[in-house]
């Protein structure tokens, strides 16, 4: 599927959209059979479809089906994507959950955090010498490793929770706001790193961090008003929500740019977006807004994971790097588990709910590939590492499933639609507007 004069390179890009959403349809279903949620086996598509498998075949087909000139629009498509999926992960990481829980979440939260940190700085400390890239300084280099080893997938996080219905568990509550306190802090810590790596200097750094405060007094003092206003009400025909889908959609691209025209990556405007918007207007309004965007981002999605496969080769790791990918991998499940399994362990729970526990803070999914990218994209990782964390990110999302159904925690059958009740006569007058 080279471009060539009688192939235009939008309908090589066409095709190449249609092959991506294939493949990845067919590895979510062998995936739902296994147990597995979507992203996983997303991510094995995007593996599948790059040097690591399809690369082992005669004719460098990677090459051939997704030319180098068609990746530009590939990757403008993915981006596309990536925005929608962080506002929606901003949108579903709702801080009020944290309030009245702060004593009894506090300590542990800081530990699921604190821990993997400093597990991954070690482990960081000790591959500097042999994986960073040239020019990146060990104190870069070890503070963006900790972060993305601590990081926890909010939202895939969210959806074994509910999948596994242990949503008003004593563990799944406790997973839900952990991961939101330290996701939260690991965007901040990110922010920091991603505007010391860009900025240039302690000028720009200053600069960037000045902009960054405007940029965040902007968003809370006007754009979260302006918010409220435009959404408090459900009311209105499809027209009405598609106006409003327009205008979230349009202001998640605008808050993308301006984030990217300040230096700290245009995912963190699409994620702050995200997380400025209403919580308090009517539910049934957040599934009509929520559900076209869901469905969108995950249509690009695969795109998005296909282009970070082609960046992967794990047949070129050679033995040495297996080895440092077993250090990796040591140092991604040891921190979380440490973090984790034992403070909650030593707070009251049993065994089986604290290794549920640090099974579910284990999860990175796709929030740890995103990281990845600005890393890549920075210069702040080089291909053999960025090979072996993105394989982390796979296998301590891939675990959880077998984890859980081994500690017997969750039940993963399908959830079922109660029938509604028999209407009163009080909800037919509120129904009709009746006092």
């Amino acid at each position: 599927m080279a471009a060539s004069s009688s192939v235009p390179l939008d309908a090589i890009v066409l095709a190449d959209v249609a092959i991506v959403l294939v493949v990845g349809a067919v590895m979510v279903a062998l995936g739902r059979r296994l147990h597995q949620p979507p992203v996983v086996a997303e991510i094995a598509a995007g593996l599948m479809l790059g040097p690591s498998l399809l690369g082992l075949l005669p004719g460098d087909l990677p090459a051939l089906i997704f030319p180098p000139e068609a990746r530009p629009a590939l990757s403008a498509l993915a981006q596309v994507g990536l925005a929608l999926f962080m506002f929606l992960a901003g949108w579903e990481l709702d801080l009020g959950r944290l309030r009245g829980r702060t004593g009894s979440v506090g300590s542990t939260a800081f530990l699921a955090m604190a821990v993997p940190f400093a597990v991954g700085a070690g482990a960081a400390a000790l591959l500097y010498d042999s994986t960073a890239p040239d020019g990146v300084g060990a104190d870069m280099f070890v503070l963006y490793m900790a972060t993305a080893f601590s990081i926890t997938a909010f939202p895939v996080l969210a959806r074994i929770i509910r999948d596994r219905r242990l949503g008003h568990t004593r563990v799944g509550a406790m997973a839900m706001a952990c991961a939101a306190a330290g996701d939260v802090v690991a965007w901040c810590v990110l922010v920091l790193v991603v505007a010391l790596a860009g900025s240039g200097g302690t000028g720009g750094f200053f600069t960037v961090i000045a902009l960054t405060a405007v940029y965040a007094a902007v968003m809370l003092l006007v754009v979260r008003p302006l918010l409220h206003r435009a959404l408090r009400s459900a009311a209105g025909g499809p027209q009405e929500r598609g106006v409003r889908l327009v205008l979230i959609v349009a202001g998640v691209l605008l808050s993308s740019y301006a984030t990217s025209w300040i230096g700290i990556h245009a995912i963190f405007g699409a994620f702050a977006f995200g997380l400025v918007m209403p919580r308090t207007t009517e539910p049934r309004l957040h599934q009509q807004l929520a559900a076209p965007l869901e469905k969108t981002s995950s249509l690009l999605l695969p795109v998005f994971f296909v282009i970070t496969g082609l960046s992967v080769d794990i047949g070129g790791l050679g033995v040495s790097g297996l080895l440092t990918l077993l250090v990796v991998l040591v140092a991604a499940v040891v921190g979380k588990y440490a973090g984790a399994a034992i403070p909650a362990r030593l707070s009251g729970m049993s065994w089986r709910d604290a290794g549920a526990f640090g099974t579910l803070m284990n999860t990175r999914g796709l929030t740890e590939i995103v990281i990845l990218g600005i890393g890549r994209e920075l210069g702040l990782i080089g291909p053999d590492l960025f090979t072996m964390m993105v394989l982390m990110a796979l296998v301590t999302t891939a675990m959880a499933g077998p984890l859980l159904r081994l500690l017997g925690v969750g039940d993963a059958a399908p959830l079922t639609v109660p029938e509604p009740p028999e209407p009163t006569t009080d909800s037919r007058k509120q129904a009709i507007g009746v006092n």
